[in-house]
């Protein structure tokens, strides 16, 4: 007849069990604000207030409904994106994004020549184009800690229109503003 042994916990076993369970977060959860981030202390510097309260704004899916979609200067919007399928953008995206992503153009009116910073508050890729050509950025950065902007892209422009492609976003929507840099 056989004999039982006895069952033996590994003490490895033993302090795993001891350590608390957690989830692993997800990638389009919003990471959580560091501890210095309160009601009372202000997250923007005076030049990013118009981020606090943006207006809201439909994208343009063609060239020619660009003027129905203008940014104003130095106010944040809350723009509605389309499905990228339903976008025709006037030049290509350098990330199109898939056919379940959502994207737009936006146009903006530089009124002077200079450096312009464009700020976006999730992800998506971000192309600007003047007179029909791609204009290339001169400095990437992430938001002021706190401020809800993930990303901030400059842009050298001359005075007159751009046309602001925003592509490959996973979410319906995405809060832009621009402003020029000092």
């Amino acid at each position: 007849m056989a004999t039982a042994k006895p069952f033996v916990i590994p003490p490895l076993a033993v302090l795993l069990l001891g350590l608390p369970f957690s989830s692993p977060a997800r990638a389009d959860d919003p990471p959580a604000p560091p501890a210095a981030c309160t009601p009372d202390k202000p997250a923007l510097p005076d030049d990013l207030r118009g981020w606090a309260s943006p207006s809201h704004l439909a994208a343009a899916g063609t060239v020619s409904a660009l003027d129905h979609a203008v940014l104003p200067p130095g106010q944040a919007v809350l723009v509605a994106l389309r499905p990228t399928p339903d976008v025709s953008y006037a030049l290509r995206p350098d990330e199109p994004g898939g056919s379940v992503s959502s994207g737009g153009m936006v146009a903006f009116d530089a009124p002077k020549a200079g450096t312009y910073r464009i700020m976006l508050g999730t992800r998506a890729w971000l192309d600007l184009v003047h007179d029909g050509a791609a204009v290339g950025s001169t400095h990437h950065e992430r938001g002021p800690a706190c401020s809800g902007i993930g990303k901030m892209v400059d842009f050298p422009l001359p005075a007159g229109r751009a046309i602001i492609q925003l592509s490959g976003s996973g979410k319906p929507e995405i809060e832009i503003m621009v402003v020029p840099v000092p």
